[in-house]
Formats: structure tokens, sequence, C-alpha cells
């Protein structure tokens, strides 16, 4: 089976579950040979592993926490020595908090900040040199919180938007090899956020319905393979959320 990713290889940080499970079984479905990362193995990220090999695609698990530079090294140097070389950068892994901004600690703040804006620049600094040689993108995932701003979210909320800014400074520092663009989304639909809050959220969305894994998938596969010329653009995913 070919696609228009065939023959390339991507690696999405925390692909295992949720929105990095969607983006990699829909890289898998466009032709990528896929890496996968998470703090360690898991019944997940066994499970996507598997359903990516099942597309007949090479795919693997790396352990990295993309808060240490040591193991985003590592799980790097670990990615292109199993694969032969690296054309797709998914920033994926993430953290999602909630505290009121008068009792937030600094423990929560330095967390956040760690996995939402210091991994990624981990992440894309060690892969550089590997998307240079590959003429390669990065897609880092971002949210309407870096563009909206949510009270009971304050680090959250600095630290997507800190990305991105990132990604505009990526797009520049990285040209004319690499493209960099991000992709926003809005209130994305799991099971596990319970019925009341799907119900609140698809009220209050123009488009009256809630945004799917799937949706945030097919913004990231445009960037994958869409006009190499397109960079430092974020594509907000949200149903026109954030136009109220």
């Amino acid at each position: 089976m070919t696609g228009p990713l065939s023959g390339k290889v991507a690696l999405v940080t925390g692909g295992s579950k949720r929105l990095g499970r969607a983006i990699t079984l829909a890289l898998a479905d466009a032709g990528a040979d896929v890496v996968v990362t998470g703090r360690s193995a898991s019944k997940e990220s066994d499970e996507v592993v598997a359903l990516a090999q099942l597309k007949g695609r090479r795919a693997l698990f790396v352990a990295g926490d993309v808060r240490s530079e040591a193991a985003v090294r590592e799980a790097v140097q670990s990615a292109v020595g199993e694969m032969g070389k690296l054309d797709l950068l998914v920033n994926n892994a993430g953290r999602f908090d909630s505290a009121k901004l008068d009792e937030l600690s600094i423990e929560k703040w330095d967390e956040v900040f760690a996995v939402n804006t210091r991994g990624p620049f981990l992440m894309a600094r060690e892969a550089m040199v590997h998307l240079r040689a590959s003429q390669g993108r990065i897609v880092n995932i971002g949210s309407l919180g870096g563009i909206n701003p949510w009270p009971t979210h304050a680090h959250y909320c600095a630290s997507k938007a800190a990305l991105h800014r990132l990604t505009e400074a990526m797009a520049l520092a990285f040209a004319p090899e690499v493209s960099v663009n991000c992709v926003a989304p809005g209130w994305i639909e799991f099971a596990e956020f319970g019925e009341p809050a799907a119900a609140h959220f698809a009220a209050m969305t123009p488009m009256k319905k809630n945004g799917r894994a799937e949706d945030v998938a097919a913004a990231v596969l445009f960037f994958a393979f869409g006009p190499h010329f397109i960079t430092g653009q974020t594509l907000v995913v949200d149903g026109g959320l954030g136009l109220k």
C-alpha cells in the first residue's frame, strides 16, 4: 500500500493515547512509518504500534520523557537508528491542568511549561539535523487556550501561547530546509470527559458539535504533506468556538 507519506518516517510524541493515537494512525494510513514516544511502554503504546503494523507500516515505541534533555536525545537517536531517518516530528505530548490563578503553585506552573513548551523545543533541537537532511517538517500541537485566555488554566494557556510563538521562531530559524507549523485544537470530545461537558461545549460551538480526534489528525496531515512552502502558521480546529 502507498500513500502521500509513503517512504517517510514520522515521530509522534505522546502518540499512544487520545490525539496522539489518532495522529499516529492517520500518518500510518497516509503511508508513513511511525515512531511513538512516551515516558514508558504501556498497553496503549503496544496497541497503537500493532495497529500501525497491521497497516503495513514499520512502527515502534521508544521511551522518552520530553522534559529531559538526555531522554530526548536518546529517543531521537534510537528512532533514527531503527528507522534510518526522520522526515516529520509531531510535538503532541502535552499536559492539561487547571487551577485558580491565585492558588497556582510554582510546581504546577513549571511542570506544565516543562511538557508543553520545553519539550517541543528539546525535541526540535535534537531532531533538527535529521529533519534538515530530509527537508522535513515539524507540526506542534498547540491549543485554543494559547489564543483565548482561560482564568482557571493560566499556566496551560501561557504554555500553549508560548508554543505558538515558538512555532513562528522555529519557522524562521529552521527555514528553508524545514517547515514548522502548529495545529491548535479547541474542545475535542473523548469519552472520559463525560457527556455533560460534551453537551455543554457542543451547544457553545457555532458548528453545534464537538471536534473529534480525527479532525485534529486531518489538520496535522495537511501540514505533513501539503505545500512545504507553508510555514509559521497556526491552524485552529475548534468549530468556530474561539470566535465567540
